[in-house]
């Protein structure tokens, strides 16, 4: 099970890891990409819907949702 389904994730932008108690909050674009990625979408594709939101290329967003990512990571939610 990806680690990502385990997060309780509300529409604020408010997330709770039942696993160490932990919680953490996101603005509207990290909701969204937690929630793409939780539905099982790339990042490729998520900046593609991303970019129709904002001004930046696909290329580029992709460049920011990776390093969102690498944010993940680093707090054990990826």
């Amino acid at each position: 099970m990806n680690r990502l389904s385990k997060l309780a994730v509300n529409s604020e932008g408010f997330i709770f890891d039942p696993t160490t108690g932990d919680s953490y909050t996101v603005n509207p674009t990290g909701l969204f990409i937690i929630n793409s990625l939780r539905d099982g979408k790339e990042i490729d594709q998520i900046a593609e819907e991303l970019s129709k939101e904002f001004e930046d290329t696909p290329e580029e967003i992709s460049k920011d949702i990776s390093e969102f990512v690498s944010h993940l990571y680093t707090y054990n939610l990826y």
